[in-house]
């Protein structure tokens, strides 16, 4: 055996014993008759002592060591003189008999300590190294621990954990896909999943009524912090359920992974908004609850007043941030200013500030009187010290600026607490959404997403109207899973495809095999995806999903470290029947 013990295991009670140690040396230090030199794996450090009255030999041998030298040694386990608090094995260390020295290592090119010396895209290329660093070796333990407890609570309900193929049909609707070339099936091809939709609900067909996978997905799409081109979702179904059964069984499993990982118990069900709720309250539809500042329309109380700005606006909108009263013309600038930047793109920014003394200051002080700004205060519900901060235009538009601003304002008074959670379920989304680039309607959610019962009268009339039988869990802001009751009807269906501008040929080819299942006994049937790395995130208090995926990519989609993606040989585009098409870059 290399070794007997891990780095991390050994304590006070193991003096004496004779032991055998491996891992990495993370670095040494040479105080003339001893040398100490810290060893780690993945389960902590232990310190090695050299000591040259002893063994100068093996002495001089440990002071060749570099940092990050992959050794053995050998020893016996003693009390350490000066015991370091800080690590679980800081009341021992090992009087080195043996040393071997498996492999040298070269200099890192960042340091492998908690808090680094390498930046992001340094780190990256070298991802190897900077696993070995204990935040991300953390956040790859609690991703382990994650999906050991969706398992458990999974199992404990009777829900089968079932594969479904990577290699798929291509689908128009959602996200871009991936595709794969097929060599054996000349000018067709693959495509990488999005999600196992189709497959799910095949296997509700096939009876399987209770199914789940944790599993990659691939889009793609452009990428932020929250969104990888490949990621991990926790895909769900059952079948003879509706949205009540799926809300209670997931809720469920949210709370048993916020229990068993976080050790935090929520004692009431998750509070519930419709989609048009918290669009109206806070202008999005996964808000952040953990705070206020709540929206409120102004119209009828400002419009009317000879302001061109709010007379010609769709909507506007006041919220109130508390003891903000006294920020200065310098701050409200520089609001201003961030509103007004293109990823924002208001046109500019109203305050009232409700001073202490009764009066107000407005920046609109021409076109509204002291006892015109009092009503906006109460409306707004702002009292002494309070600012109130007023955005107007294109409802849809307006109400997307003002949740920046609410969360911007959120973070700069330290209203959003990493370690308060706050989850929320949002309802009854719009089943469609109308695109002006292509003039026709697209599904919010997917095709198979299943109309409220109520609204299907309007679906010929007012699609736009119609609501959908879905649901997202939003927790803290952050969208976390989402899904629906599922159309298990094939005449709803094809009734939806038309309505998604499909022709009955077009509809035939990409879902036929689907509408065909439909034919053969479909039951009820719902489900809902989590975003596994986001869950993880969240859980580990970050924002980057990155740091929860072992070889994540970058922003432009790129594996620095593998160099993918890359061009492949002119064989293999033989092989393929593929061939490269020239492309003159302007410039």
């Amino acid at each position: 055996m290399y070794r007997t013990h891990k780095n991390g295991e050994l304590r006070l009670a193991n003096k004496g014993e004779k032991v055998t140690l491996c891992g990495w040396v993370q670095k040494s230090r040479d105080l003339g008759g001893l040398t100490f030199v810290d060893l780690r794996d993945r389960y902590g450090i232990t310190q090695l002592v050299f000591n040259m009255d002893t063994n100068a030999e093996l002495c001089e041998k440990a002071r060749t060591l570099g940092r990050e030298f992959v050794i053995q040694a050998e020893g016996v386990v003693a009390e350490r003189e000066n015991k370091n608090k800080n690590i679980p094995t800081g009341e021992i260390e090992i009087d080195v008999t043996q040393l071997t020295i498996l492999k040298e290592a070269k200099l890192p090119p960042f340091t492998i300590e908690d808090e680094t010396d390498g930046g992001e895209e340094l780190r990256m290329q070298y991802r190897f190294l900077d696993l070995r660093r204990n935040p991300l070796k953390n956040n790859l333990l609690l991703r382990n621990k994650v999906s050991l407890e969706t398992r458990k609570y999974m199992d404990s309900l009777e829900f089968i954990e079932i594969e479904t193929p990577y290699l798929i049909k291509s689908t128009p609707e959602g996200a871009r896909d991936f595709v794969v070339p097929s060599r054996m099936n000349e000018g067709e091809f693959y495509a990488l999943p999005q999600s196992p939709q189709t497959f799910k609900q095949l296997l509700m067909v096939s009876g399987y009524d209770r199914y789940y996978q944790i599993v990659k997905c691939f889009r793609d799409e452009d990428l932020r912090a929250d969104r990888q081109p490949e990621f991990t979702q926790i895909d769900c179904e059952m079948a003879f359920v509706e949205q009540e059964d799926i809300l209670q069984t997931f809720e469920g499993l949210v709370k048993h992974l916020f229990k068993t990982v976080k050790d935090i118990e929520f004692e009431h069900d998750f509070p519930r908004m419709t989609y048009a709720e918290a669009m109206k309250r806070y202008g999005s539809d996964k808000p952040d609850i953990r705070f206020g500042m709540e929206f409120n329309e102004m119209n009828k109380l400002v419009q009317g007043k000879g302001f061109q700005v709010f007379d010609s606006a769709e909507l506007i909108i006041g919220i109130t941030a508390k003891d903000c009263a006294g920020y200065s013309r310098k701050q409200l600038d520089k609001l201003t200013k961030w509103v007004q930047r293109p990823q924002i793109g208001a046109k500019g920014l109203i305050y009232v500030k409700c001073n202490e003394d009764g009066t107000y200051k407005s920046s609109v002080d021409k076109f509204y009187n002291q006892e015109e700004l009092a009503k906006w205060a109460e409306l707004c519900q702002a009292e002494k010290g309070d600012l109130i901060l007023v955005l107007s235009g294109e409802t849809d538009k307006v109400r997307t600026q003002m949740n920046e601003l609410r969360l911007h304002m959120g973070n700069e008074l330290g209203l959003r607490n990493p370690n308060e959670f706050k989850p929320l379920w949002v309802l009854d989304f719009p089943l469609l959404e109308w695109d002006e680039e292509t003039k026709r309607y697209h599904a919010m959610h997917h095709p198979f997403t299943s109309p409220k019962p109520e609204d299907m009268d309007l679906i010929d009339t007012d699609p736009g109207k119609v609501r959908a039988n879905a649901y997202d869990l939003a927790i803290n802001g952050v969208e976390v899973g989402g899904g629906s009751i599922r159309i298990h009807d094939k005449s709803v269906q094809s009734r939806m495809f038309d309505l998604l501008g499909f022709t009955k040929e077009e509809a035939e080819a990409q879902f036929g095999f689907l509408m065909n299942a439909f034919e053969y006994g479909a039951p009820p049937h719902g489900g809902i995806a989590f975003g596994f790395d986001r869950l993880c995130s969240i859980f580990g208090g970050s924002d980057s999903i990155r740091d929860y995926i072992a070889f994540p990519k970058n922003n432009s989609g790129r594996d620095v470290m593998i160099d993918a993606p890359s061009p492949i040989a002119e064989e293999q585009l033989k092989e393929l029947n593929l061939r490269l098409r020239e492309v003159e870059v302007k410039g």
